[in-house]
């Protein structure tokens, strides 16, 4: 009888013991380091600082907070264990910087700034020990709106509350060496407005700068006012530079993707064309599919606003290409993980959503961008799927309530 109290009473303790150290294991991401698919035919580097340790920037997206919307489930469910699953990256990779490629906000166009407030304070309580690093943020559509609802004031406050982004969303900086632009991609899509000619201006500004420190001052004073008539909607400068010479690039949609692509959840890979049938045969009617054939074919046409799509539209991918010629491009929006090559060899590295909001298995990325300037490793990582951790509860639950049965049972028998 007392051996049968006493297990009665240990019990308890037991389970929640077990439950804890299941807890912190679960919280620890699966990481993979993915194979290059760049195409890099200049190998040769020159000026290399052997001092220079390797830059590991991580990257999330889609983070979809709801701030003081958030209901009990989102709160202390979900948002607490994402805000494990940060701290012990951080522990784990210890990164050198952190990267957020937009839609921190699940509706922050829709929110007051009271309520954005909210929002960014749980941003903070989220991050935890990141915020003791250098910390660059971007803006998605669900942070400032689709084109109908864009407002330049609301961007302009918007992005004060973000390090390193100017009026209109955009930025840039260098960390170890290696230069970073990001950009308001929401608004290359909204055709003729203040804001995309602001982004173009931003756009403008940093290939003249990267043009001054690689060509010289003089070559790029030379060439500052040349430029070409390659489309109806831009003036484009002469850029010497080459491919893949320029900086990291930064934005919230894909640039505009033809070639091979592929996406990857884990070590699961799905062709592109997989997704495209998917999304036809499950659309809501023929009609939907068809308006959405149209926004693509509006985008296509370089005339007029843009419907909002999944890719920022042809043109102004061009001229972000022939600008700026970025070394590597990340971006988010699809909340899937895609790594795409461009035609000019350019890699593209895609961000899935880092939320049980929209995916059973959220994930980041981690680019270490190596001393030698050219070469980036891309590590894919996965965290604990939300329906693996509701299974555990169930399971420690129906054990307790089990082991509760069992001792209860056994105790009348020691009696007798």
């Amino acid at each position: 009888m007392m051996a049968a109290a006493a297990w009665r009473s240990l019990l308890p303790v037991i389970m929640i013991s077990i439950f804890m150290v299941y807890e912190e294991w679960v919280s620890f991401p699966s990481c993979k380091c993915l194979p290059s698919t760049t195409y890099n035919p200049d190998k040769h580097v020159e000026n290399v600082d052997d001092s220079l340790e390797d830059l590991k920037v991580m990257m999330v997206a889609n983070l979809l907070l709801l701030g003081s919307e958030a209901g009990f489930v989102n709160l202390y469910f979900r948002d607490y264990y994402m805000s494990k699953f940060f701290k012990k990256s951080f522990q784990s990779l210890n990164p050198d910087m952190l990267l957020v490629l937009g839609d921190v906000s699940a509706k922050g166009s829709e929110l007051s700034r009271t309520k954005w407030l909210s929002v960014l304070h749980q941003f903070d309580n989220m991050l935890g020990p990141f915020l003791d690093l250098p910390l660059h943020v971007i803006l998605g559509d669900r942070d400032v709106g689709e084109c109908s609802g864009l407002c330049a004031n609301s961007v302009n406050w918007i992005a004060r509350n973000f390090p390193g982004l100017d009026s209109s969303g955009c930025g840039a900086f260098k960390i170890s060496n290696i230069s970073f632009v990001s950009l308001n991609a929401v608004a290359l899509l909204c055709g003729n407005n203040k804001l995309r000619f602001d982004v173009e201006k931003a756009i403008e500004r940093e290939s003249v700068d990267l043009q001054m420190e690689i060509e010289g001052m003089d070559e790029a004073n030379n060439g500052f006012g040349m430029f070409s008539e390659m489309s109806n909607d831009f003036r484009w400068r002469v850029n010497a530079m080459k491919s893949g010479s320029g900086p990291v690039l930064l934005l919230h949609f894909p640039l505009y993707q033809s070639g091979k692509t592929h996406i990857a959840e884990g070590s699961t890979f799905r062709s592109l064309i997989h997704r495209a049938k998917f999304q036809l045969q499950h659309s809501a009617s023929n009609m939907a599919f068809l308006n959405h054939v149209n926004g693509i074919y509006a985008c296509f046409s370089g005339t007029g606003p843009y419907d909002l799509s999944q890719t920022v539209p042809p043109n102004a991918t061009e001229y972000i290409f022939h600008a700026l010629k970025p070394r590597i491009i990340f971006s988010a929006h699809t909340q899937e993980f895609s790594d795409h090559t461009h035609p000019d060899g350019t890699r593209e590295v895609t961000i899935p959503a880092m939320t049980w909001k929209v995916r059973d298995d959220p994930g980041f990325i981690v680019a270490t961008f190596q001393r030698n300037k050219s070469a980036v490793s891309v590590t894919y990582c996965s965290v604990a799927r939300e329906s693996h951790i509701l299974i555990a509860y169930t399971l420690a639950l129906v054990l307790f309530l089990f082991f509760i049965f069992v001792s209860n049972t056994l105790e009348p028998k020691g009696l007798s």
